[in-house]
C-alpha cells in the first residue's frame, strides 16, 4: 500500500531546542542527524533560539513503512512539526546537504515563515545536457551514476559507509545501516536525484545565503554558479572545508545568520 496523500504527515523529532532569542531552524542532511549541528548551535545558542529537527526516516523521526521520501512528504513532515512549534516570528531556516534541497521547498511553500534562509553545502543538480561547461557536465554526470550504483548494491554500501564513519570527525554524522536504508535509498532517488531548487530558488523573495567548502565533495559548481544568478542569492566559499560542517565551515555560516530584519 502506497503512501497516502490525505492522511496529516508524521511529526518529526525535535533533537534541539536550545537558547534564547529569534529562533533558528536547522535541518541536516541524508543518512544523519541533527549531530549535524555540533560546531555550530554553541555558535548561535547565545543569541538564537536553535531548534534542531531530525529529518523524516532519520534520527529519532518515524520511518513510515509506506514513505517513498520524496521531495513534497520530507516538506510536508517538516511543516507540520513546524507548525507544532507555534513560533510567532519568521525564522532563519538553515538546511544541510539535503536539507538545504528541502529548505527552499518549505520557504517557497511558506513565505510568510521564514525571513532568512541559509544553505549549507546543498547538492544543487541540474540535468547534465543543461549545463553549458563540458566539465560541469562531467561532474554533475558523475555523481549521477554514482548515487544510482549506491541506490542499486546495499551490501556495497553499507560496507564502506561502516568503514567511513569511523573516520568521521563528528561521530555518527553519517549513519547508513539497515535500519535507515530505505529512508537513503529513497530520499537519494526521489529527492537529491529529482530536486527542484533551481526554481524553488527563484521564487523567493527571502535573502538566500550559501555556504559549502571549496573541498566539498558533493558540490555541483555548476549548479551553484546557476543558483549565484538568482536575485537575492549570495554564495560564500570557504577554503580547506569539505562536506561537513567542521568548525571553519561553522564559523561561516553563523555569520551569515545575523540580518538587518
Amino acid at each position: 500500500m502506497g503512501w497516502n496523500p490525505f492522511r496529516r504527515p508524521p511529526l518529526l523529532h525535535v533533537a534541539g531546542d536550545v537558547g534564547t532569542g529569534p529562533a533558528v531552524v536547522l535541518i541536516h542532511g541524508i543518512a544523519s542527524s541533527s549531530v549535524t549541528w555540533t560546531n555550530l548551535v554553541p555558535l548561535l545558542r547565545s543569541e538564537y533560539r536553535c531548534i534542531s529537527i531530525d529529518l523524516l526516516g532519520f534520527g529519532g523521526s518515524p520511518a513510515p513503512a509506506d514513505a517513498e521520501y520524496t521531495l513534497k512528504e520530507h516538506v510536508e513532515a517538516l511543516a507540520h512539526t513546524i507548525k507544532r512549534l507555534k513560533l510567532r516570528e519568521p525564522f532563519v531556516l538553515i538546511g544541510h546537504s539535503m536539507g538545504g534541497l528541502i529548505a527552499p521547498r518549505y520557504a517557497a511553500r511558506n513565505p510568510r515563515r521564514v525571513r532568512r534562509l541559509v544553505l549549507v553545502s546543498p547538492p544543487i543538480y541540474v540535468s547534465p545536457t543543461a549545463l553549458s561547461d563540458d566539465r560541469d557536465r562531467t561532474v554533475q554526470d558523475l555523481y549521477l551514476r554514482a548515487y544510482r550504483f549506491l541506490r542499486e548494491n546495499e551490501d556495497f554500501t553499507l560496507r564502506n559507509a561502516a568503514i567511513v564513519e569511523k573516520l568521521l570527525p563528528i561521530p555518527k554524522a553519517m549513519d547508513i545501516n539497515a535500519a535507515t536504508w530505505n529512508a537513503f535509498v529513497k530520499s537519494l532517488e526521489h529527492t537529491i536525484e529529482s530536486q527542484t531548487t533551481i526554481s524553488d530558488l527563484a521564487a523567493l523573495r527571502v535573502p538566500v545565503e550559501i555556504v559549502y567548502g571549496t573541498l566539498d565533495e558533493f558540490a555541483s559548481p555548476g549548479g551553484i554558479r546557476i543558483a549565484e544568478r538568482l536575485r537575492g542569492v549570495t554564495v560564500t566559499r570557504v577554503r580547506a572545508s569539505d562536506h561537513l560542517i567542521g568548525k571553519r565551515l561553522a564559523r561561516a555560516v553563523a555569520a551569515a545568520v545575523p540580518d538587518d530584519a
